[in-house]
């Protein structure tokens, strides 16, 4: 199975921590976290989390399309994109339960900065990690900001 075929086959909800890496304090936020995944009938599947910082609900959706060769996806999280959705894209990859797709950000007045989502839904698990991807003028280096991992309820 392609990696996009194993998470939709982890349809169901989910349960576990969301770790941020909260920019503001140098410090990891941990919170409590809910996952549904969820098959759609046009064969994209849409992952709804939920999570908190400092206390205050928040919560995200990643919808994925594989489209040949390619998985695009379109996400939007309260904290991170509030009403600005970023798209991203990335190889569906070979057979495995991991995938990997990259967008960016405007960070003005500087350059546009990069994002990178890790999915992976090997074993009874599925784990999210993000990365904030400084501008290659600066760089380019990779910073851990989310990790989450889930196990089925």
């Amino acid at each position: 199975m392609t990696p996009f075929e194993t998470l939709a086959a982890r349809a169901g909800s989910w349960r576990g921590t969301n770790t941020l890496q909260d920019p503001h304090a140098a410090i990891a936020d941990a919170s409590p976290s809910a996952l549904t995944i969820a098959g759609l009938p046009d064969g994209s599947v849409r992952l709804d989390y939920t999570w908190a910082y400092r206390g205050e609900p928040q919560r995200g959706s990643l919808l994925l399309q594989q489209e040949g060769s390619t998985v695009s996806t379109r996400w939007t999280d309260t904290w991170h994109t509030g009403d600005r959705p970023m798209d991203c894209r990335g190889p569906s990859g070979p057979a495995g339960p991991a995938l990997s797709v990259r967008g960016s950000y405007a960070a003005p007045p500087g350059p546009d900065w990069g994002w990178r989502i890790d999915l992976d839904a090997g074993g009874d698990q599925v784990r999210v990690v993000m990365f904030n991807v400084w501008p290659a003028e600066q760089g380019g280096q990779e910073e851990l900001a989310v990790q989450a991992e889930y196990t089925r309820e």
